[in-house]
């Protein structure tokens, strides 16, 4: 537990989250029942979106969950370097600039939304009504837009009160500012108390139903594993936990969103608790990804498996984990490098690329066919955006707040 390097299976974690709420969102608007459960929505023959949407396989595209995913492993990585060093004074740079790292690709994306707005290319309004989603899709971006009001959302709606009229998304921001600051607190006032954990119990209960408390699982997590190690591989060491550990994972997060229609499934008998179902998978699911190396490795692991390597070998395991990272990354890790971007550009895309592909488009050709190239395209569109954001937008902002708080 002494590296200093990045958990790469973190980022892994991260990817996923992203990559989920893509499909989430891009399922949402042109497949609406494998949200709603109501075969009214259904494009299928037999209603299979409905028939998925009541399975764990709907967690390959709940967003919930996803989003849940996202904040316990975002609360994870924010303190691995205060339990190493025990720096508070890193924890203040680190809060500090907490929010112009956030505020920066937010205004950039915001301002984009607000001309992409006035030259009417928001047509998800139409593609909602020949998708079916309107109760859903048609919602987004409806308004006459005015750049004062993009402003004051980036700049301080987003972080404080969740606004998110511009872009969908950002209601999450609130929590991922505000939560980081009571995470990086939280590590500044008790991080070394002998009895701090109580405090964590305290405070885990009393925001359980609330978005901050998968921050707070996450950096729970992150202090049992580098203060606690022994423990830690205590658990590791019980034969099968952690796949007990995934699978419930796995069942709590495929709850279904909607919470309702769900008479005759396996999550019927269950009262309506849509998001703490999802907030408890994620939790589980990341100290399942902790317990194993396999699932470490699952995801992008590299250290997890350089840890393998180099007790085989004999050799130093950050060199190891460094030879290994030259080899190349999995798909999950370098989602995870382009996460806050994607995050940020996806949806716009889906509201203006792909509701337009579809209008184009629509009866020239089988629906499912159609939104097939649809969704490999709108893909291809995001990943380029977003990496390319990340390169030459994100990583030179970071560098630049590094040497203004160096």
């Amino acid at each position: 537990m002494s590296e200093t390097k990045k958990l790469t299976y973190i980022d892994g974690l991260k990817g996923t989250g992203a990559l989920i709420v893509y499909l989430c969102h891009f399922a949402y608007a042109f497949y609406f029942a494998l949200y709603s459960l109501n075969p009214a929505n259904s494009h299928t023959a037999g209603n299979v979106e409905v028939a998925i949407g009541k399975t764990p396989l709907n967690i390959l595209y709940n967003g919930n969950f996803a989003v849940q995913l996202f904040f316990v492993a975002s609360g994870f990585v924010l303190c691995i370097r205060y339990f190493q060093d025990h720096d508070r004074k890193r924890l203040a740079k680190s809060a500090a600039k907490r929010y112009f790292r956030l505020a920066g690709p937010i205004l950039l994306v915001s301002t984009v939304i607000f001309f992409l707005m006035k030259a009417g290319l928001y047509q998800n309004t139409e593609a909602a009504a020949l998708a079916g989603s309107t109760d859903w899709f048609a919602g987004f971006n409806n308004f006459e837009p005015g750049y004062s009001h993009a402003l004051r959302e980036a700049l301080f709606g987003c972080f404080l009160f969740g606004h998110n009229y511009f872009n969908g998304v950002l209601w999450t921001v609130k929590y991922l500012f505000l939560g980081a600051l009571l995470v990086y607190a939280l590590a500044a006032v008790c991080g070394q108390w002998k009895y701090r954990y109580g405090v964590y119990a305290i405070l885990l209960l009393a925001l359980l139903r609330t978005d901050y408390a998968g921050l707070l699982l996450g950096y729970i997590f992150c202090d049992l594993m580098y203060t606690k190690p022994d423990f830690m591989k205590k658990l590791a060491k019980i034969p099968g936990l952690w796949l007990v550990t995934l699978v419930l994972g796995i069942y709590f997060g495929s709850y279904p969103s909607i919470g309702t229609n769900l008479e005759g499934s396996m999550y019927g008998f269950l009262p309506v608790l849509s998001v703490l179902y999802h907030r408890i998978g994620a939790a589980l699911i990341v100290l399942a990804v902790l317990l194993s190396e396999r699932l470490q490795r699952f995801f992008g692991g590299q250290d997890a498996a350089g840890r393998n390597e180099a007790k085989a070998s004999g050799e130093d395991f950050l060199l190891t984990s460094h030879k290994r990272k030259k080899s190349g990354e999995g798909l999950f890790v370098r989602l995870g490098k382009i996460s806050f971007s994607w995050y940020l550009v996806h949806f716009p895309v889906i509201a203006v690329f792909s509701s337009a592909f579809l209008l184009r488009f629509y009866g020239l050709m089988n629906y499912h066919v159609l939104m097939l190239i649809n969704f490999v395209l709108t893909t291809v569109i995001v990943w380029v955006i977003s990496a390319a954001m990340t390169k030459w937008v994100e990583q030179p902002w970071n560098r630049l707040l590094n040497k203004i708080w160096k």
